[in-house]
C-alpha cells in the first residue's frame, strides 16, 4: 500500500508541478507534512541532502522520502512517479514544440506560467526562513531566532556578494555548501 501512496503522491507532484525541482519543494512539503512521513526538520535535512547529492533535487527528494518510507522499492516507486510525467510530456512536447512555439496562445501560457513559479520559491524559501531562523511556523508564533542559524546566514550572504562587488565573479554554489557544511561542523 505504500509503494502504491508514494507512486501516486510523486506522480502528482511531477505532474502539476512546474519549474523545477525548487518550484516542487512546496508540493513535497505538503504531502509529506500531511501524511506525516517526515517532519519539518527532517523534510529540511532533506533537502540539503537532496541539494549537496548529484541529479535533480525534485527527484533526490523522491528518491529520499520513498527510500525513507518503503526502502528499495519505495525509492523506486517515488521516483518513477515523480519523472514519469515529465518523460511523457518531453516526448510529447518534443515532437510538436517547434510547431506550437508559433502559436502566441502557447507562449503566452509560459508567460502565466512564469510568475506562478517564482512565488512557490519564494514562498517556499520564506516558509523555511521563518522557521529555521525565526522559529516562526504559525501565526502568533513567537520570535526566538536560532543565531547560530542567522550567522551561517549571513556568512554565506557574504561570501556570495563579496567576490561579485570586488571582482565581478560568482561564487560557485557548491562552494557555498562545502563553507555551510564547515560552519555546521565547526558551529553546531
Amino acid at each position: 500500500m505504500i509503494y502504491l501512496k508514494l507512486f501516486l503522491y510523486f506522480l502528482e507532484v511531477g505532474t502539476v508541478s512546474f519549474g523545477g525541482g525548487y518550484g516542487m519543494i512546496s508540493l513535497i512539503r505538503d504531502i509529506v507534512l500531511s501524511q506525516n512521513w517526515l517532519t519539518e526538520g527532517e523534510l529540511m535535512d532533506l533537502v540539503a541532502i537532496s541539494e549537496t547529492t548529484p541529479g535533480p533535487l525534485a527527484v533526490n527528494m523522491a528518491t529520499f522520502v520513498g527510500a525513507t518510507k518503503g526502502g528499495f522499492f519505495g525509492a523506486l516507486m517515488a521516483t518513477f512517479g515523480v519523472v514519469l510525467p515529465a518523460f511523457v510530456v518531453i516526448v510529447l512536447i518534443s515532437s510538436v514544440m517547434k510547431k506550437a512555439m508559433e502559436y502566441a496562445g502557447v507562449k503566452h501560457m509560459l508567460d502565466g506560467i512564469r510568475p506562478c513559479i517564482i512565488a512557490l520559491i519564494i514562498s517556499t524559501a520564506l516558509i523555511f526562513g521563518l522557521k529555521n531562523l525565526m522559529g516562526i511556523s504559525s501565526v502568533g508564533d513567537s520570535l526566538r531566532i536560532d543565531k547560530m542559524g542567522v550567522w551561517i546566514f549571513a556568512v554565506l550572504v557574504a561570501v556570495d556578494q563579496i567576490p561579485k562587488r570586488l571582482a565581478g565573479r560568482k561564487i560557485s554554489p557548491i562552494i557555498l555548501i562545502i563553507v555551510s557544511a564547515i560552519l555546521g561542523v565547526i558551529l553546531f
